[in-house]
């Protein structure tokens, strides 16, 4: 995030040296034996199973939580990992709140569900920490397949076809695998290094090479991996970050969200990553609330959050927006960035509130800025690709793109939300459909 331009607002090392441990610390910290015993006894091991609907990958959860209760974890772990290979990622990242919890039962009679997430982390972190793998590989089938993206979508869809006998070659443009796993979600929810453990623990199957800072485009494009290979599986997420279409966005300190987050999931000392003064976070998703905590985490004494719809409107969950709001960031709704303010660099951001048909209302807001984070989503990049639907490929419901043997999942396929989850499930699905075309 350096700057050719002075910017007096924002330095490094702004809180005391043994803070920072405390402020990254693990958001909810496992559940011990007792904890995960007591928690899965309130489970009303419901025949119909409402949670299993409301999860993107159909894990059995009153299964899994019986198997908990019954002193079996790692049996537990593997009815989760069956469905959702990054099960022990997405426990500490799924909105769960608006998911499988949502949908418990316990949580329509009393207001508190069966802790159906730190049950998930509680069972894959004890079969994951002891190196267990509990699938094998099936017998070679002689197919290669080309999977691009090394993130949920992508290392699912590798599992998968590794487990079923198949080589597969992943290509990532980055130089670590796990995608938004590792360069993506806040630091205080996947602390110790997890997503590369997990990585490395999924990898354990065999018949997965992974090729590094390969990217599609140039040497690689589609009509070359649809030569090489017998499928091809595409799970690059999105690279690009949309323009605030706001004058004077330009201006040194205005930066995207991903990449400030990025610099913090890699950062070997916290205290060593600058940020500012008065921080202006622009979005309204899970990327906004991560970057708009993690500033004021780091030491800024302002940090606002500003979108253009209301509360009710935005993708981070009502939890994540409390989680901002008890971390110190003001929300501001219904209000769209007009122009940035500053000499050379951002000094103040303005904002003019819209009402609920996104009409300009003529009055404004002036906000002290002297860093900006874009989260206003994301867009695809590449040349060559299948047909789009909008600004994503177009995909079926198992994954087929508009070219024969290319299939598309997560965030840069016309599918679902962009969770973690739901990338996890896409890649799961497009896997088992190569999988039948490729064996017939």
């Amino acid at each position: 995030m350096g700057s050719d331009v002075f910017q007096p607002g924002i330095s490094a090392g702004r809180l005391a040296p043994d803070a920072y441990e405390a402020q990254f610390s693990d958001l909810h910290p496992r559940l011990d034996g007792h904890e995960a015993l007591v928690a899965a006894d309130r489970c009303y091991f419901c025949h119909d199973a409402p949670c299993i609907t409301a999860c993107p990958t159909d894990i059995d959860i009153p299964l899994f939580i019986r198997q908990i209760a019954t002193g079996t974890p790692d049996a537990a772990a593997k009815t989760i990992l069956s469905q959702n290979i990054m099960g022990g990622m997405c426990a500490r990242v799924c909105p769960t709140e608006t998911l499988c919890e949502q949908a418990c039962v316990r949580e329509a009679a009393e207001g508190k569900p069966v802790l159906i997430g730190q049950l998930q982390r509680y069972a894959t972190d004890h079969l994951q920490e002891q190196g267990l793998h509990p699938f094998t590989r099936a017998a070679s089938t002689g197919k290669r397949v080309a999977v691009v993206g090394a993130g949920p979508a992508g290392l699912s869809c590798a599992h998968r076809l590794a487990m079923l006998g198949h080589d597969v070659v992943v290509m990532d443009a980055r130089a670590k695998p796990g995608g938004l796993n590792e360069f993506g979600i806040a630091a205080y929810k996947t602390t110790g290094g997890y997503a590369q453990a997990e990585v490395d623990w999924l990898l354990q199957i065999g018949g997965i090479t992974i090729e590094y800072e390969t990217a599609l485009g140039g040497a690689v494009t589609l009509d070359s991996l649809k030569a090489d290979y017998d499928a091809v599986f595409l799970g690059m997420g999105l690279g690009g970050v949309n323009a605030l279409g706001a004058e004077g966005e330009d201006k040194d300190g205005v930066l995207d969200a991903v990449d400030f987050i990025a610099e913090l999931r890699q950062a070997g000392d916290m205290a060593a990553v600058p940020i500012g003064r008065d921080v202006v976070v622009i979005g309204g998703g899970m990327t906004a609330v991560d970057a708009a905590v993690q500033a004021k985490l780091l030491g800024a004494l302002n940090v606002t959050l500003v979108y253009r719809r209301g509360r009710d409107r935005m993708n981070a969950s009502p939890y994540e927006q409390d989680l901002a709001a008890s971390k110190g960031v003001r929300i501001v709704t219904h209000a769209v960035p007009v122009a940035v303010h500053g000499n050379g660099a951002v000094r103040e951001i303005e904002f003019e509130y819209v009402d609920d048909a996104m009409k300009g209302t003529g009055q404004m807001l002036r906000l002290a800025a002297d860093q900006v984070f874009k989260a206003i989503g994301q867009t695809l990049q590449g040349e060559g690709l299948p047909e789009l639907e909008g600004r994503k490929i177009k995909v079926s419901d198992s994954g087929r793109t508009s070219v024969s043997g290319v299939w598309a999942g997560g965030d840069c396929a016309s599918g679902g939300d962009d969770l973690t989850v739901t990338a996890v499930a896409e890649g799961r699905d497009a896997a088992m459909d190569i999988h039948g075309v490729l064996v017939g």
